[in-house]
């Protein structure tokens, strides 16, 4: 499957391609389709470079710009020109699709992803995920402001602390009233 780099996104233009990549997944989003439904894609579809980045690793894509083929480490160093602490968030992101998660990014809730089981259309994301380095500071405030984020939209809000390659630590946080 071809995609074309535009700035930090990637866009799927067969429409065949895009409707297979989403039906088998739910990567990216249909362009001008708010609550996509599988097997109903009829235009392209625009991915995030973190989930780009993972389909290209497993074979799935295949990435262009400017007509030229980017190579693996081309887009990793893309990832890291966009993303802050991209290592970490990919493998947080890796983390949870091969656990059979679904991914999206989480942008419009003030995160970094936002989690299904299920998938988008099929139930709302559970899960808010925030990925934090294993030295940096949260503080209180911080918290209460994920916790008052996930709680204002019935989410759960997990923080993911990467301590090495083969290790993430998740921090669930559950509110509740007295």
């Amino acid at each position: 499957m071809k995609s074309e780099l535009i700035e930090n996104r990637l866009i799927i233009w067969n429409i065949a391609d895009a409707n297979k990549l989403f039906s088998n997944g739910y990567y990216g989003k249909p362009i001008g389709i708010s609550k996509p439904k599988h097997n109903e894609i009829d235009v392209p579809l625009i991915l995030d470079l973190i989930e780009g980045y993972y389909l290209m690793i497993k074979s799935k894509i295949q990435i262009f710009k400017n007509k030229k083929k980017i190579t693996i480490n081309a887009m990793l160093k893309i990832c890291k020109e966009h993303h802050y602490n991209f290592d970490k968030k990919f493998q947080v992101y890796n983390d949870f699709r091969e656990k059979g998660y679904i991914v999206n990014p989480g942008i419009k809730f003030g995160c970094d992803f936002a989690v299904y089981q299920k998938g988008p259309g099929i139930d709302h994301a559970p899960f808010l995920v925030q990925v934090y380095n294993k030295n940096e500071n949260i503080s209180s405030t911080d918290v209460v402001l994920a916790g008052r984020l996930a709680t204002s939209v019935k989410k759960q809000f997990i923080l993911a602390v990467p301590f090495s390659t083969k290790k993430i630590d998740y921090i669930a946080l559950d509110w509740w009233k007295a």
